[in-house]
């Protein structure tokens, strides 16, 4: 049963009858705190249509609903505000139809295709605390657009070439002597990203060398011989130099394998992985057709330009003088073959918002050359991620990496669970607490970063992601296993616990929770429409610190009244499957026991 919707349709049934008039659509507000009532109907907007002061319209209709409708079992009137209270009858048929179903909040097909691109990674360095953010949040995005009833498609464009691709591969060539992972005892990724720390730490003495000299800086920075031979290189490479996509070829295996490996560890997986390297030449075929349009110019230098003043977003380089790309250029053709390969009815992008500009103007352009899916890209723009240290950078190698940070995170899990349990893991395996702090950890891990609003730049704290108190991953984790303990005590001790409810007397608290229980398809729908997990974070928290409230107050094994035993056994049925299922929308995995 809809509650709510019940409700709305009685209100409607009652003006009807009471004021021969129709008033469409109701509207429904949750009842302020310090009011008895859980919904709270408005009725100022209707005094002049039925010409009674609002306080007369509210008795009226609070009359009509508790003398009707069975959903109603109370009322009372502030002003104009009608607050309604729910019967008890209609909570349990509530419950009961949640504890049969077994998808609930799965939302009906809604028959349209959505793409989710993510992680973008670049094969120069391992996956860090900024990837972590993404990925996260497009693989949650994904998961809750698919509950919502979307054919989903989940991509990955790969930056593999370029100039920062090439920084690794010449310092490589400069300062390797032929290491690989297996010598240097390193995952593919970190000893790749340890080329590129060289290369910046190289390039900048020479830099410095040349402004001692008397070279204005902007001027040393392009001439420093160390960036002269990265350009010579990246033309090498776009003319298929066979010793050069050898050496790029080689490097890049290595951090895709050390790729892999993170990504299992944080389950995440992709429909298909698309290649820069693939796909920029198709964007140049795409800028020609531009220039032809007189989409595009080209200016004295060789180099192509679009003027997009009109759209207050100046004038972009699309292709260089050299002929060598640039990411827009990648980008136009990635997005093209996209569209190409699926048709989806919608492309999302989850990329930081430092690249708020560029895609703006990469969908300023798809608009100007008249592609038909250029009204349906979105730009799912995220803040930065921020450590108690500051700001991380790459090229300085002051970035925390992602396997560093999964296994720092787990290890202080680790050390929360064993505080926390007081002996009781002495009851687990070796394979078992390992298996279980892991879960721990990417459950802190994921839950911090995505239980804030997505555009909202954030500070990562370790320590705080790991509390079994607060409003973090392993005190959600942590009710789920509580729930499943009560559970197995009741099947051990002959109850059922595939009932269904029956008594009508319900506390306060199961109330509330059968009342959290029912928002939960809204709020996939929400968190759906605005590409926000942290909406189904916040659920999940609401729903296991109720569950929890609730079990503090009231038995559940030590009931006597075997119908109030029933009754909050199929509660606590249902809002385990429910707590699982929103974790699930987050890519978190909830333990049995803990």
């Amino acid at each position: 049963m809809d509650i709510q919707e019940t409700v709305k349709q009685a209100i409607q049934q009652a003006v009807t009858e009471l004021y021969q008039q129709s008033i469409g659509e109701v509207v429904l507000q949750p009842t302020k705190k310090e009011f008895d009532g859980l919904y709270t109907f408005v009725t100022f907007p209707l005094t002049k249509a039925l010409r009674q002061a609002p306080a007369q319209i509210g008795q009226a209709i609070g009359e009509w609903l508790v003398a009707n409708s069975p959903v109603v079992s109370a009322f009372n009137v502030v002003q104009g505000f009608l607050n309604l209270s729910i019967a008890d009858s209609a909570w349990i048929d509530t419950l009961n139809d949640i504890a049969a179903n077994d998808t609930f909040g799965q939302l009906p097909d809604k028959g349209q295709s959505v793409m989710v691109e993510f992680s973008s990674p670049n094969t120069n360095k391992p996956l860090h605390l900024g990837h972590l953010r993404n990925n996260f949040l497009g693989d949650s995005v994904s998961r809750i657009l698919k509950a919502s009833g979307y054919d989903v498609v989940k991509t990955c464009i790969v930056n593999d070439r370029g100039v920062h691709i090439c920084k690794s591969m010449l310092a490589y060539q400069r300062f390797g002597n032929d290491e690989t992972p297996e010598s240097a005892g390193m995952k593919g990724d970190h000893l790749i990203g340890k080329y590129y720390v060289l290369f910046d730490k190289a390039y900048k003495a020479e830099v410095e060398q040349l402004v001692a000299q008397g070279t204005a800086k902007e001027e040393a920075e392009k001439t420093a011989p160390l960036m002269q031979e990265v350009q010579a290189m990246l033309r090498r490479w776009e003319q298929g130099d066979a010793e050069t996509v050898a050496l790029w070829k080689k490097l890049n295996d290595w951090v895709y394998e050390g790729f892999a490996v993170t990504y299992k560890t944080i389950g995440v997986s992709f429909d298909k992985t698309y290649y820069e390297s693939n796909t920029y030449l198709l964007g140049k075929e795409i800028v020609e057709e531009g220039l032809a349009k007189g989409v595009f110019y080209r200016r004295d230098d060789n180099s192509v330009w679009i003027d997009l003043t009109e759209e207050g977003l100046d004038q972009k380089l699309v292709l260089r003088a050299d002929g060598t790309s640039v990411y827009i250029t990648q980008d136009l053709g990635t997005t093209e073959l996209k569209d190409h390969d699926f048709h989806t009815d919608r492309q999302i992008w989850v990329v930081g918002n430092e690249q708020d500009y560029h895609f703006n103007v990469l969908f300023a352009i798809l608009r100007r050359l008249g592609r038909s899916y250029a009204q349906n890209l979105y730009h799912l723009s995220y803040g930065m991620v921020d450590l108690p240290t500051g700001k991380m950078k790459s090229r300085e190698g002051t970035v925390v990496d992602a396997d560093d940070l999964i296994r720092e995170t787990t290890e202080a899990a680790a050390t929360a669970a064993d505080d926390a349990a007081k002996g009781k893991m002495d009851e687990f395996s070796e394979t078992e607490k390992q298996a279980l702090f892991q879960m721990l950890g990417l459950g802190a891990l994921k839950y911090y970063l995505l239980k804030v609003d997505p555009q909202k730049r954030m500070q990562f704290n370790p320590a705080e992601s790991v509390d079994l108190h607060g409003n973090t991953g392993p005190y959600i984790q942590y009710v789920h296993a509580r729930i499943q303990s009560v559970l197995r005590k009741a099947g051990d001790m002959g109850l059922s616990i595939t009932g269904t409810a029956t008594t009508t007397e319900l506390d306060d608290v199961e109330q509330q929770l059968v009342f959290l229980l029912s928002q939960y398809p809204q709020r996939i729908a929400e968190a759906g429409t605005n590409y926000a997990p942290s909406y189904i974070g916040q659920y999940a928290y609401e729903l296991a610190r109720t569950f929890n409230q609730f079990y503090d107050r009231l038995s559940i094994l030590k009931e006597t009244n075997i119908f109030l035993q029933q009754n909050r056994l199929v509660l606590a049925g249902a809002v385990g499957r429910t707590i699982k299922s929103a974790m699930e929308l987050l890519g978190i995995d909830v333990p049995e026991k803990m």
